[in-house]
């Protein structure tokens, strides 16, 4: 037992319930439904989940010892390695990364997605363990914690996620307290599990209220082991922004002055919610060198760019349920610790995610999709309508419910073929996540379409005259033309579309590499 270990469990009989990770590889079976902490990349455990990847790989147990799987979002390098060794029969509600995609895709892995606010509480009803032959809960899951509370309560650490719920029907818990990872404790706000009819309403009415619970409280009888973990959160590199992304954002910030300027938003807008990856950076980087000030922020999820936000003085507050960070990201958080933690709040995903306080809260959320058709549905997680690319994770949750509802996007994404790419506005999506009814504004480098109060027709000249690529805008029109064409002679003008060309862009990407097609009449 090391030093710092004894210091932080302050809750004295779960010492006598000390082992190492390899000690615990008899408890897991075949089949067995498990929860691990965790969101986004980090707060997984870790020293488990790898004795145990490492025995299958040492015993060439590959398929042979397979799991159930459930993360409050994607976990880290541990889950891949479990991908890679065929160890997931399922796994649920999101995943990202190249290994659980294939697997996926290759039938390997049954996977579950679904809206990150519902998964802890769809959970707790019993509707992913209903076919369990022995009972409904959970066989074990895993933690992982910063410290542990007199009382035996969990600290967790850059990540809550789904870990309440999961820690409230699960038979066993094993603890692994990271030593490697400085104590979070006081940096949490935890609201516990409550099923219907006993729920009562989320009292939160700022970025910053607190309920005011620290630690997640557990049963101490159920807790079978403490395990010591030494292996910090491994985050790959940020993709920086470049001049398409920050036009992206160049057109988005524009558009929230000029709603200051008409009044629909106060000059600190509303809170913000933004998703991962370059788009999502540069938006940020942009508003820290905005005009905007006393920012505050409700989201999932944190990545290195806002601690620049942090630091310009735009950004007051930010609650989510996961800090996403580099290397170099957490050494400069936990260098700043004083500073930062008194200006941010991780969350369960249940609240960050709430519907009902998104809306109330009035957030403004932009994320990414993978494609959007010219009538505002948009494609989140399946290339060509059947590739899992990744899961839904939070996109619809607060897509559905904020006060603006945006997607940025680029115009098109590389391909290996074509120049110009992969047309990302089509005119149909090959699978909708979030549909027309959600979506309140389209954004790309080539410019940005507010289709609030439109109708389809309107929705979809708009969306291909500002948002389409020059490449692809005089085919996307001739679409139009033709659907208005064909749907006037069948009267079906509220949303045209002709059903044998709606996806010939796809088609043509599939058999010759490009969606520029010959002609609309090419049949395949």
């Amino acid at each position: 037992m090391s030093a710092i270990l004894k210091q932080r469990v302050r809750y004295a009989p779960y010492l006598q319930k000390l082992r190492t990770a390899e000690q615990c590889i008899p408890l897991f079976k075949h089949g067995q439904y498990l929860g691990w902490s965790g969101f986004t990349g980090v707060g997984a455990p870790k020293a488990i989940p790898a004795a145990l990847v490492d025995h299958v790989e040492k015993n060439n147990l590959q398929g042979k010892l397979q799991f159930n799987l459930f993360v409050g979002a994607s976990a880290g390098p541990e889950e891949s390695r479990w991908a890679q060794n065929s160890m997931l029969l399922r796994r649920s509600p999101h995943q990202v990364g190249k290994p659980i995609a294939a697997a996926i895709n290759d039938g390997r892995t049954q996977f579950f997605d679904k809206h990150l606010s519902m998964f802890p509480q769809d959970l707790t009803y019993g509707y992913y363990t209903m076919n369990k032959p022995d009972n409904a809960n959970l066989d074990y899951t895993i933690i992982e914690a910063t410290a542990i509370t007199e009382d035996g309560s969990i600290i967790p650490g850059p990540a809550v996620g789904a870990s309440p719920e999961m820690l409230s029907v699960s038979d066993n818990i094993i603890i692994e307290v990271n030593t490697k990872t400085p104590s979070f404790e006081g940096i949490h706000d935890i609201d516990l599990p409550i099923n219907p009819p006993f729920r009562q309403p989320y009292p939160h009415t700022s970025a910053d209220f607190r309920v005011g619970r620290t630690s997640i409280p557990v049963d101490p009888s159920k807790v079978i082991a403490i395990v010591e973990s030494t292996t910090g959160d491994v985050v790959p590199p940020n993709t920086p922004s470049d001049a398409q992304s920050q036009s992206i954002a160049h057109h988005l910030i524009e558009f929230l002055e000029h709603e200051v300027q008409q009044g629909r938003l106060p000059a600190n807008l509303h809170p913000l919610q933004s998703g991962i990856g370059n788009i999502a950076n540069a938006v940020v980087e942009g508003l820290a060198s905005s005009n905007f000030k006393n920012l505050t922020v409700w989201t999932e999820v944190l990545q290195d760019s806002f601690l620049d936000f942090f630091e310009s003085g735009s950004l007051d507050f930010a609650t989510a349920t996961s800090i996403r960070l580099t290397e170099s990201g957490f050494e400069r958080f936990y260098e700043n610790w004083d500073a930062y933690s008194k200006k941010l709040c991780l969350r369960s995903q249940v609240v960050s995610n709430s519907p009902e306080i998104i809306r109330r809260l009035g957030v403004i959320a932009m994320n990414t999709p993978v494609e959007v058709d010219i009538y505002g549905h948009a494609n989140s997680t399946n290339v060509m309508g059947s590739r899992m690319l990744n899961g839904l994770g939070g996109s619809a949750d607060f897509l559905r419910n904020a006060k603006l509802s945006i997607m940025h996007t680029p115009s098109a994404r590389p391909s290996k073929i074509d120049p110009t790419g992969v047309s990302c506005i089509v005119p149909m999506a090959s699978h909708v996540d979030q549909t027309e009814h959600d979506l309140d504004v389209i954004v790309t480098e080539q410019g940005l379409a507010d289709l609030r109060g439109l109708s389809p027709k309107e929705r979809a000249l708009k969306i291909i005259n500002k948002c389409s690529h020059p490449d692809y805008r005089d085919q996307l029109r001739e679409y139009y033309d033709r659907s208005l064409f064909y749907a006037t002679k069948k009267k079906s003008l509220h949303e045209p579309h002709i059903l044998r060309d709606v996806f010939k862009m796809h088609l043509n990407f599939e058999e010759n590499g490009t969606m520029k097609l010959d002609s609309w009449d090419k049949k395949f």
